[in-house]
């Protein structure tokens, strides 16, 4: 993403406000344009940085990065890719309903309570060993917190069992079809 176009519109509405206070005025926002471009800069890359650790907590486990490239910016979306024996998307799945208790019932969580603070304090060598995992996978201690945690508190996916005629009733599933070698 090219910054200089929004930070020229900028110069360009500073420049035509500026004008409206006769010449002294216009002097010194074409001083100040530079400055004023300069912080603008920083301000929309610590935005477009808190936007990005939004979209982050909302895929987790996945993740979404900004990427300086000189004084461009970049995006880029990491999606989890289902691990060996994990069911993806496409296949036919059935999710076990989460179970909450009757003290948690009207503490359900919805997608409009945002992100929440908790404080956590692990030993100084688990600590440790989470902030090498983070680097390993090259993401920040917290993004890569509530994308374990996230993946961790995921129900199991379970297969519907396909229901065989001929199979007597309790039976279904115990029964393997195929060549031995």
């Amino acid at each position: 993403m090219n910054l200089d176009p929004h930070l020229l519109n900028l110069s360009r509405q500073l420049a035509d406000a500026a004008a409206l206070g006769g010449d002294e005025m216009a002097e010194l926002a074409e001083r100040l344009a530079a400055p004023l471009q300069a912080s603008a800069r920083l301000i929309l890359q610590d935005a477009l940085s808190e936007a990005m650790q939004e979209v982050t907590l909302e895929l987790a486990p996945g993740s979404a990065e900004m990427r300086l490239r000189g004084r461009d910016i970049d995006f880029v979306v990491n999606r989890p890719s289902p691990s060996v024996g994990e069911v993806s998307e496409s296949d036919d799945v059935t999710v076990a309903p989460l179970k909450i208790s009757k003290d948690d019932a009207g503490q359900e969580p919805s997608a409009e309570t945002g992100t929440a603070r908790i404080s956590f304090r692990p030993p100084e060598a688990l600590k440790a060993q989470i902030e090498a995992a983070a680097e390993r996978e090259g993401l920040s201690v917290n993004t890569f917190l509530v994308r374990t945690l996230t993946a961790a508190l995921r129900p199991a996916p379970q297969r519907p069992l396909k229901v065989d005629p001929g199979v007597p009733e309790g039976r279904n599933g115990s029964r393997l079809e195929g060549w031995v070698y």
